[in-house]
């Protein structure tokens, strides 16, 4: 419930809202970038975007192109920033939802 609630409040906030379509957008991209480039299905494309820009790597894919991993590179470097300060907004907002509201 708190995260549809969250979601919502984001959508309303012009600067969430920005920094969430951001991150859409971001993330799109690179899923049909690798769906195109290294054909894999679109499952796949989307799970290696997320993996590789949260840098968690698995390891389970890897671009195998040369034009694969130079988009790796780029998307990797401007990414990385955009989502991590995603992900940051979002702990941030949970973190005063839960102070205004007594939780600890």
């Amino acid at each position: 419930m708190i995260f549809i609630r969250t979601l919502l409040l984001f959508l309303k906030d012009r600067e969430y809202r920005g920094l969430l379509m951001a991150s859409a957008f971001i993330v799109s991209v690179g899923t049909v970038v690798y769906h195109y480039v290294e054909g894999w299905n679109w499952l796949d494309s989307l799970y290696f975007s997320v993996i590789a820009l949260t840098t968690i790597g698995f390891g389970d894919f890897a671009p195998q192109t040369d034009l694969g991993k130079a988009f790796t590179i780029v998307y990797i470097i401007i990414g990385v920033g955009l989502i991590l300060a995603f992900i940051n907004t979002v702990y941030l907002h949970f973190s005063r939802f839960r102070s205004n509201n007594g939780d600890k």
